[in-house]
This record gives C-alpha cells, sequence and structure tokens, in this order.
C-alpha cells in the first residue's frame, strides 16, 4: 500500500512537471537557448585566444630557427678562420635551439589538431545554435497563432476574449448602426413631409379657398367700403 501510494505521488509530480513545463515552453526554451549562447561564447572566446597564443609560438618558432641559421653563418665563418673554438660553442648553441625547436613544433603541431577539434566543435555549436533560433521564432509564432485560436479547440482564459467574441460584438454594432440608419432614414422622410397647415396656406395663396391670414388688398376694400357709407 505505502509503496503504491509512493509511486501515485511520484507519478502526480511528474504530471505537475510535465504541465508547468508544457505551460511555460516558450520561457524555457529562451532561457535554455540564452545560456546555450553565453556557452557557445565563451568557447569562441577560448578559441580566440588559442588561435592567438598559437600565432606568437609561430613567431617563437620563426625567430628560433632565424637565429640557428644565423648562428651557423657565423659558425661556419669562424671555421674558415681557425676558430673551432667558437665554432664549438656555437654548436652547442645550435644544437640546444635546434632541441628547442623540435619541441616547439611537436607542440605546435599538436595544438593545432586540438584547435581544428574546437573549431569543428564550436562550429558545430554555431549552427545548432542558430537553428534552434530560427525554430524558436517560428515556435513563437506558431504560439501566438494558437492563441489568436483559443476558443476553437481549447477554452481561453477567463480573462481573455477570443476573435469570435470579437465577431460577434462586431456583428452587434453593426446591426445597431443599421438600426440607427433606419431611424434617421424614418426621421428624415417625416421631417421632409409637408404639414397641413402649410399646405393650406400654400393653396390659399394660390387662391384655392379662402384666405388663412388677413390680406392688404382685403382690408383696403373693407376700408372703402366703410369711407362711402359714411
Amino acid at each position: 500500500m505505502f509503496k503504491t501510494l509512493i509511486t501515485l505521488v511520484r507519478g502526480r509530480a511528474h504530471e505537475a512537471e510535465v504541465r508547468l513545463a508544457d505551460q511555460h515552453a516558450l520561457a524555457l526554451l529562451d532561457q535554455q537557448m540564452r545560456d546555450a549562447s553565453v556557452a557557445v561564447d565563451r568557447a569562441r572566446r577560448a578559441l580566440a585566444i588559442a588561435i592567438a597564443q598559437d600565432k606568437q609560438e609561430e613567431q617563437r618558432l620563426a625567430a628560433t630557427r632565424g637565429q640557428i641559421e644565423d648562428l651557423e653563418h657565423r659558425a661556419v665563418a669562424a671555421l674558415q678562420g681557425g676558430r673551432e673554438d667558437l665554432a664549438q660553442k656555437a654548436a652547442e648553441a645550435i644544437a640546444a635551439l635546434e632541441s628547442e625547436a623540435a619541441a616547439a613544433q611537436k607542440a605546435r603541431t599538436l595544438f593545432a589538431a586540438e584547435i581544428a577539434k574546437v573549431e569543428r566543435h564550436v562550429r558545430q555549436q554555431s549552427a545548432r545554435l542558430a537553428e534552434l533560433e530560427r525554430g524558436r521564432r517560428i515556435a513563437r509564432a506558431a504560439q501566438a497563432v494558437r492563441v489568436a485560436r483559443q476558443g476553437r479547440v481549447e477554452p481561453p482564459p477567463c480573462y481573455q476574449s477570443t476573435l469570435g467574441e470579437a465577431e460577434a460584438t462586431l456583428a452587434r454594432l453593426r446591426q445597431q448602426q443599421a438600426e440607427a440608419d433606419t431611424a434617421e432614414s424614418a426621421l428624415d422622410t417625416l421631417d421632409a413631409a409637408p404639414k397641413a397647415e402649410t399646405l393650406t396656406e400654400t393653396l390659399a395663396a394660390e387662391g384655392f379657398g379662402p384666405p388663412t391670414q388677413p390680406r392688404a388688398a382685403d382690408i383696403l376694400a373693407r376700408l372703402k367700403e366703410k369711407a362711402s357709407a359714411a
């Protein structure tokens, strides 16, 4: 029983770990790539230092060989001048220099092989890092699309709206606008319709029916009648 409980707890812990990793996969990938990038940069700097040191060793070896060549010429000149004692000393120095040069050349050969190996490693790591960067950009774009599609395949967070909800809101707004436009058009039609009072005045002014307003001509005729009667 106890073993079963322990196994169950471990299984739940693994599920929680996987779920957490899935929920934060992009953040994990970003940090992992930052760590990998730092490691690759460190390897590049170390390789650059090693190459610089190898160049210095090459220069020292060239200087040693030049010194050997110069001593040989001088030793030959000393022998030709009857100074075998000086030639002997030069030969001893040349022997020491040649041993030093041989050791340096052997070390450079081994060092060159190590540099080539590290160069291959750095190139491979750089290529993998570049591929990861491309994959990360694609994954980020895919994640953005997945978030935009939430509500169709998987439920969105309670605080986040979906495209479908936005489309429904836009449809409601358009419906409201259409209704408002229809109402405005109806009001314009009503405002443009002639009122009965206005139409009566128009007809009276044209001589159809009795006038609706006192006219100066009618008043003058009435006044004349009063004057004649008096």
